[in-house]
């Protein structure tokens, strides 16, 4: 196996937040990041994740995509359980996204391949995925996996670019 998904740990905070410039250096959304933009340090991502368990809001595992071979980050996914009517409108139960200079490589498949079964895990029989219709890159990478289009939607929340976000079923 060439990626795993793990837990963020300080193993891997500098790469982290070097995600997060490359991310904005890009002008990229931060899906699956969990708040990531949002703060100054690796730290205060991880408490911010810790704060946002005991609020009450969804509970969400997030995991870092690392290149077997070397270590890096290539991408971070996120697995929030269970729906919220905003997340089974809107956002899914899952969203990730992959460095920009590891990007066409497969990454975000296989990616989202090895969070499935963990899903499962937690007792999931299906799960939700969601994008933008025009992000050509992610209904593959959903579709890969066994995502069936349910429907599209009129994005009021100005999650995406186009005004409609997909939603798709993966079977578990």
């Amino acid at each position: 196996m060439y990626l795993k998904l793990v837990r963020p740990t300080y193993e891997y905070a500098q790469q982290v937040m070097q995600y997060k410039e490359d991310m904005l250096a890009n002008h990229d959304s931060f899906d699956g990041c969990a708040g990531l933009e949002e703060v100054s340090s690796f730290s205060e991502w991880i408490d911010f994740e810790n704060r946002l368990k005991k609020k009450g809001y969804v509970p969400s595992e997030v995991f870092l995509c690392v290149r077997v071979k070397d270590e890096k980050v290539v991408g971070i996914i996120d697995y929030r359980h269970p729906l919220t009517p905003f997340l089974l409108q809107y956002g899914g139960n899952i969203g990730y996204s992959i460095l920009p200079s590891e990007r066409r490589k497969g990454y975000a498949s296989d990616m989202l391949r090895l969070l499935l079964p963990i899903c499962k895990e937690f007792g999931e029989d299906k799960v939700l995925l969601t994008c933008d219709k025009t992000n050509i890159a992610s209904q593959k990478t959903i579709v890969k996996n066994g995502g069936i289009l349910e429907n599209e939607v009129n994005d009021e929340v100005g999650l995406g670019e186009c005004g409609t976000i997909q939603r798709y079923w993966i079977n578990l």
